[in-house]
């Protein structure tokens, strides 16, 4: 996405040299940036989202989850149909970045369970109230 930004800089830029710089060119930039995950802000507050999965895809049932936001921890709904993703990557659609993909070395024994292992850990920005 930043590459695409800086190639649309660089068309603006040639417009400009020739005198036909055009405002949808600028507009461009700011759809492109509008694209952009959100950077945390002063103040903000860091939310994680940590979600178990039955396997290491994004696509794969979430079985398991934690949240910590608004300063408190939850286990979310007691119902999984109730949670608020049912996979990793509706999670990710949300605004939702991976911070944590599951540790696939600790997967890779089948003579021992490691517990969480397709724990993946995401993370938000919200406004600070």
């Amino acid at each position: 996405m930043r590459d695409e930004i800086k190639r649309q800089v660089e068309v603006c830029a040639g417009e400009l040299r020739r005198n036909a710089l055009r405002e949808e060119s600028l507009r461009r930039i700011a759809e492109l940036a509008d694209r952009l995950p959100a950077a945390p802000q002063p103040g903000g507050r860091q939310e994680l989202l940590y979600l178990q999965a039955e396997q290491t895809s994004v696509t794969s049932r979430v079985i398991g989850m934690s949240i910590f936001a608004g300063g408190r921890l939850s286990d979310g709904p007691e119902d999984a149909d109730d949670w608020p993703y049912q996979t990793v990557a509706e999670a990710m659609a949300d605004g939702w970045r991976i911070v944590k993909f599951p540790e696939m070395a600790i997967l890779l024994d089948d003579r021992r369970t490691y517990g969480l292992g397709c724990e993946f850990i995401l993370e938000k920005w919200s406004e600070a109230t």
